[in-house]
């Protein structure tokens, strides 16, 4: 029962890492690129090209 307990804790304190890492990179803008996502199918075929070209 005890070792239960344990575990219970441990996968707390995980969580609460995890947790606190994506506060973190939440605050220092590491989520902030709203524009890229919607337009990266729009040059994905240039990029491409380009790539092999060279």
């Amino acid at each position: 029962m005890s070792v239960l307990i344990l575990l219970i804790i441990v996968s707390v304190l995980v969580a609460g890492g995890f947790l606190l890492a994506f506060l973190w990179s939440v605050k220092n803008g590491q989520m902030d690129d709203d524009y890229t996502p919607s337009v990266r199918m729009l040059f994905d075929d240039e990029l491409k090209s380009t790539k092999k070209s060279n």
